[in-house]
């Protein structure tokens, strides 16, 4: 019998990480967490919740050992606790598309369609990177960009797409990214680099994806911006 109870205790313990998990809003904290640190304030806008609500999925996903913290004067920043729970975020979220129902209808709805928007596999990246013959573009928000991008990205941030897209070179490939394969921003870029004619794809996965693979990355703002 005491056996069992240990067994259980050690499984209720794992659940704890699946239940923690278990809301729209603390899964996208993790989604935008993966990208780098931010502050409540930042996450709370980020989400569309008040910073009480934001501060409580916060603390849920800390006392499940998920998240980890820091102050800095009366700011307190979040960071997922260890790679291992962007891995996590990741697995769940692949498993979740291929095989719940509806999860294409809703992300048809979120997208829109991409039957226009070509990838860009992360090899050919690297190989056009060495060549020096390609413009990427990270339209995430400036402060991910900040916190780690692809070594050799230009920052666009959404709210600057429009303007800043004017500014590029003509007759030169693009690669847009942002935070995943779910993430609206690169679809969007594409889409009006399309209408201005020019030639861009996005990149297969995200940022996140990028870094998992041990790809070049660098941090700060650096000549990129």
């Amino acid at each position: 019998m005491s056996n069992r109870r240990n067994k259980d205790a050690l499984f209720e313990a794992f659940a704890g990480v699946a239940k923690a998990l278990a809301s729209g809003r603390r899964a996208e904290l993790v989604d935008v967490l993966a990208q780098g640190e931010r502050p409540v304030d930042d996450l709370a806008v980020e989400i569309g919740q008040s910073v009480a609500n934001t501060s409580h999925h916060l603390r849920t996903l800390a006392q499940a050992g998920l998240v980890q913290t820091r102050r800095d004067g009366t700011r307190i920043f979040y960071s997922l606790a260890s790679e291992l729970v962007a891995e996590l975020w990741a697995a769940l979220r692949d498993v979740a598309a291929d095989h719940v129902a509806g999860i294409d209808r809703f992300a048809d709805a979120y997208l829109g369609p991409t039957e226009d928007i070509e990838t860009m596999t992360r090899e050919e990246l690297v190989r056009r990177l060495e060549q020096r013959d390609i413009i990427v573009l990270d339209v995430r928000p400036a402060s991910e960009y900040a916190a780690g991008h692809v070594s050799g990205a230009r920052s666009v941030p959404p709210d600057e797409l429009v303007a800043r897209l004017q500014t590029l070179p003509e007759d030169v490939d693009i690669v847009a990214y942002c935070r995943g394969p779910f993430c609206v921003y690169a679809n969007d870029a594409v889409r009006e680099l399309q209408r201005r004619g020019a030639r861009a794809r996005r990149l297969e996965g995200g940022f996140p994806e990028w870094r998992r693979h041990g790809l070049p990355v660098s941090s700060g703002r650096g000549a990129g911006r």
